[in-house]
C-alpha cells in the first residue's frame, strides 16, 4: 500500500488544502500519515480538529512514497524548521514524490529544492519563492519531475489528484 506523510501545522493549517486531499487519497486506496510538532489535537484555520499520528522528526521519508506540506497561515512555524527542511531535501534525495499547497512551498524554497524548477505559491510569497531560484509558474497545480506545488485552497482538489496520478505512475 502507497503511503504519503501529510504536514501540518500546529495550528491555522488550511482545513480543505488538508482534508480534501486526503480525502482523495484515501479513497484512491493510498494511506495518509498526518505529521506534526505535536501529538495534540490541532485546529485548522476554518474549525477542523484533527490527531496527527507521528510527530515530525519521527517521519521518515523512505518509509513513504510521498511527503507533503499543506499551507495555511500556520504553515510559516516550518519556513526556518530545520526537521520540516531535513525532511523535504530526504524525500527529494530519496526521489520520493514531495509537494506544497498556499504557502508551504516557501519550506521546499528555503530546503533548496525549488532552484530551477517550475512552481506555483499563494500569491504573497511569489517573490519569496522566486528570490530561492524557482521559475514561478501562475497555475492552480504545478507539476515538475517529482515536484507537486499548488497555489491554495481552490486548488486542493487538483492538488490531491495531482499526487494520486503521481503516485500511480
Amino acid at each position: 500500500m502507497k503511503s504519503v506523510a501529510m504536514v501540518i501545522a500546529e495550528k491555522n493549517f488550511r482545513d480543505e488544502e488538508y482534508q480534501m486531499p486526503k480525502e482523495i487519497l484515501e479513497k484512491a486506496g493510498i494511506k495518509v500519515v498526518t505529521v506534526s510538532t505535536t501529538l495534540k489535537e490541532v485546529t485548522g484555520k476554518l474549525g477542523l480538529k484533527v490527531t496527527p499520528d507521528e510527530l515530525l522528526e519521527n517521519i521518515d521519508p523512505k518509509q513513504h512514497d510521498a511527503v507533503i506540506f499543506i499551507g495555511g497561515g500556520g504553515a510559516e512555524q516550518y519556513f526556518d524548521d530545520e526537521r520540516a527542511l531535513n525532511l523535504a531535501k530526504a524525500a527529494a534525495e530519496n526521489k520520493k514524490i514531495y509537494g506544497a499547497i498556499c504557502i508551504a512551498p516557501v519550506i521546499l524554497a528555503n530546503a533548496g529544492l525549488l532552484k530551477n524548477k517550475k512552481a506555483t505559491v499563494f500569491s504573497s510569497e511569489v517573490s519569496m519563492i522566486k528570490e530561492m531560484g524557482a521559475i514561478y509558474t501562475d497555475e492552480g497545480v504545478v507539476i515538475d519531475g517529482n515536484l507537486v506545488t499548488a497555489d491554495g485552497p481552490a486548488s486542493a482538489k487538483n492538488f490531491g489528484e495531482a499526487i494520486v496520478n503521481l503516485l500511480k505512475k
